[in-house]
């Protein structure tokens, strides 16, 4: 896995966890999945960030978010 995929899959997770959370708590239960979900997210971004030489800009998130997905949706 490259950086770049690690990336997109992790700011996708990170957002798809906050519904998650939020429905937990306002039900008044302990959010779980949604913790750990968010938990896997950071890291794969930590991880990402970690291998590509300079690291990545908030500038650059969406073009690789955008490239990734060209490279594996026909």
């Amino acid at each position: 896995m490259d950086a770049d995929l690690a990336m997109a899959i992790g700011l996708v997770l990170g957002v798809f966890s906050v519904p998650s959370i939020l429905s937990a708590i306002s039900e008044a239960r302990a959010p779980r999945v949604g913790a750990l979900v968010l938990v896997i997210a950071g890291g794969m971004i930590i991880w990402a960030i970690s291998q590509k030489p300079g690291g990545y800009t908030f500038a650059e998130l969406p073009a690789v978010i955008l490239n990734v997905m060209a490279r594996y949706l026909p």
